[in-house]
């Protein structure tokens, strides 16, 4: 094996790969990165729940293969200073050689590499990659970060005559994003469950993606996700989403529209005074004008703040955790929002005035 590469480039592939392998010590070669030099060089990397193919640009010498740790491969060319770098086998192990430099890194044997699955036939969906971005991280915190119930541990996403949705759940909170792709239908609709640390790896490989379009194709068991010169492998959960539409309130006993950054300010103070437990409690009282902002801790101390805004219906005094209302907001494209209030003990609903595409719904806190 010999290929001359660009330092640069290679490095980036190795540095999104790294971070796909795997840290069981019982197979040392999930740890490494496998680098295969045919009429092109992968650079591969799999923890057996995922799996990555990184295409990188090169003069090819020699074929070959070979597995070396990605830590070490990684520090390694993070130190060389040279704009290329030529790689070569001795004796079986990696010779990184750059402007005066020659670095042996030893080998692991890759013949108990992983074989990453082959593409699937079906029809892939096409997105815009920055569709496919906003989709996943308008909805990614509203995930369970646990995997107990791995419909809930899971980012929801349905294709459906050009529409991507991307819904996820906790069961406090349901955040919903609608992408509409204006395509004619033609695609394969689809329904999947990719686990929440794969649709962030997702989301972090397709950032350092220059790719306009993402293909996006997937069966029972597996998503294959592919972008220019990069292909990403991961299971998804076998499990049927909530049937989420059907907790989605109909009408609403009070609506409130104030500014988005005067109700962000007015959490970021809540957190503050609220302590440990994290509790903003509201007044609503249309016919007075009156939506307040409580919040207290002991250690602490309270505040009590006004915030302006257009109110309708009845009076409601309810709580909810601050949180769960502020982490939906960098998600809504608009400078105004509205909140919805279903009712005391009963949902409210979070929509930006102007974008149809997101919503968020909030449980209350019993209290």
């Amino acid at each position: 094996m010999k290929m001359l590469v660009i330092k640069e480039k290679l490095l980036t592939a190795v540095l999104i790969a790294e971070r796909i392998t795997g840290k069981k010590e019982t197979l040392p070669v999930l740890s490494c990165i496998l680098f295969k030099v045919d009429k092109e060089l992968l650079v591969c990397a799999t923890n057996l729940e995922a799996g990555i193919e990184v295409r990188v640009p090169c003069d090819i010498g020699e074929k070959g293969l070979v597995a070396v740790p990605s830590g070490v491969l990684s520090q390694t060319l993070r130190s060389i200073g040279g704009d290329k770098v030529t790689l070569s086998l001795g004796e079986g192990n990696l010779v990184i050689e750059s402007r005066g430099t020659r670095t042996l890194i030893k080998s692991v044997s890759h013949e108990e590499f992983p074989t990453l699955p082959g593409d699937k036939k079906e029809k892939p969906f096409v997105a815009p990659r920055e569709h496919l971005i906003e989709g996943l991280q308008s909805v990614s915190y509203a995930a369970s970060p646990s995997m107990i119930r791995p419909e809930l541990g899971s980012i929801y996403v349905s294709v459906k005559d050009g529409v991507l949705t991307c819904v996820a759940t906790d069961s406090f909170r349901l955040a919903e994003k609608i992408i509409k792709e204006g395509k004619d239908g033609d695609e394969e609709n689809t329904e999947l469950l990719i686990p929440l640390k794969h649709a962030l790896e997702i989301v972090h490989i397709l950032e350092h993606s220059s790719a306009e379009k993402v293909s996006l194709s997937a069966d029972e068991s597996q998503l294959t996700i592919v972008a220019d010169g990069i292909r990403y492998v991961s299971r998804i959960v076998d499990g049927v989403f909530p049937n989420y539409t059907e907790i989605i309130p109909k009408s609403f006993a009070v609506e409130v529209t104030t500014l988005k950054s005067d109700f962000s300010e007015t959490l970021k103070k809540a957190r503050v005074f609220a302590g440990a437990d994290q509790h903003v409690g509201f007044h609503i009282y249309p016919k007075k004008k009156v939506f307040t902002a409580i919040a207290q801790s002991a250690d602490v101390g309270e505040m009590s703040d006004s915030i302006d805004a257009a109110i309708s219906g009845e009076d409601i005094d309810i709580n909810f955790h601050i949180g769960y209302l502020a982490d939906c907001l960098p998600s809504i494209k608009s400078d105004s929002v509205t909140l919805s209030f279903s009712g005391a003990g009963k949902p409210l609903v979070i929509r930006g005035v102007s974008d149809a595409s997101f919503m968020c719904l909030v449980m209350p806190l019993n209290r």
